[in-house]
């Protein structure tokens, strides 16, 4: 056996704990984590828009299972983690859960519940949304792109955009937004995309012009996909010093709920939000030892919802006490 810190999570607290862990060629069948960043978005009057973040690489897993309520809904393949679940009743929230099945048959524990509210059904309604104004874009490094389009206009209001890679829709944002990140894209590889609207009445809009962007060849250092504003300072309390950290979390369509933390070359720990992740300035602290004067090294990453690491951050140095 080896030991290991690990994070335990109470709600949506972290707390590292020494533990022991199988060593290499150990079974242990266990089942598969529960998938984290689940979030829900009514897509139209009868459709809501369910994305969550794949299961760490490395997790063999057969697909994912669905629930409404205790209802399961459909199960998707390992490599899907969204899905339009529509033939819902107008103005009525619906509860949705996720479950990873692995490859054994084992089901894995529900991830975070949550809540959509399909908006009333608009009477005799034919008129679909406007044609969304030119897209444009940007790669980011080789494995995914920030999409930007002119917001649509309807005589009853815009429900959301559906994103189309060629003619295969392959995302879905609400009514508010004009902006998306496409990720799981490969390296070197010339996309084209293109953005419709749709409202309440399940009108969609012509397709927007289309955009085509080349993501980066070959693999990056994942500059793009980094956290920023990266800041480490230390303090002391209780006689320990403690190293404190603060980022901004990478842009990203869904929830970055689990980030790993290098400390002088070497991995330190990783951190998963139990409860709501942050979506703006995210903050950690963790012990480091009683001795003053030392210089630490430190760098973070994220990993990202489609199951990928994402780059390191600038790395920082610090130096416990005065």
């Amino acid at each position: 056996m080896r030991r290991a810190l690990l994070p335990v999570i109470c709600g949506s607290l972290l707390l590292l704990v020494s533990c022991a862990r199988d060593g290499p060629g150990d079974g242990g069948g266990h089942l598969p984590p529960a998938p984290l960043g689940v979030t829900a978005v009514a897509g139209s009057a009868t459709s809501v828009h369910l994305m969550w973040n794949r299961v760490a690489d490395g997790t063999d897993i057969a697909g994912y299972e669905v629930f409404r309520g205790t209802v399961k809904v459909t199960e998707v393949p390992a490599e899907e983690h969204m899905l339009d679940i529509t033939r819902l009743e107008p103005s009525t929230t619906y509860t949705f859960t996720v479950r990873a099945r692995g490859a054994d048959g084992g089901l894995g524990p529900a991830g975070p519940e949550v809540r959509a509210t399909t908006p009333a059904a608009v009477a005799a309604d034919e008129r679909a949304p406007s044609r969304p104004g030119r897209p444009s874009g940007r790669a980011v490094g080789s494995r995914a792109v920030q999409l930007f389009w002119g917001r649509s206009t309807d005589d009853r209001g815009v429900v959301s955009y559906s994103i189309y890679q060629g003619g295969s829709k392959i995302h879905s944002v609400g009514g508010a937004q004009t902006a998306a990140v496409v990720t799981g894209l490969r390296p070197g590889v010339r996309y084209a995309f293109t953005v419709r609207a749709r409202d309440a009445a399940d009108n969609l809009s012509a397709p927007s012009d289309t955009v085509r962007l080349t993501t980066a060849p070959g693999a990056d250092d994942g500059t793009g996909s980094a956290p920023t504003r990266f800041r480490a300072t230390t303090h002391r309390a209780d006689g320990a010093y403690y190293l404190d950290l603060s980022w901004v979390p990478p842009v990203a369509d869904g929830v970055i709920t689990e980030y790993g933390i290098d400390l002088d070359g070497r991995p330190a720990t990783s951190l998963v939000w139990g409860g709501s992740a942050p979506r703006s300035t995210a903050a950690y602290s963790f012990y480091v030892g009683r001795e003053a004067g030392v210089t630490h090294r430190v760098r973070i990453r994220a990993r990202l919802p489609d199951g990928t690491w994402g780059g390191f951050s600038p790395e920082r140095a610090v130096t416990t006490g005065p």
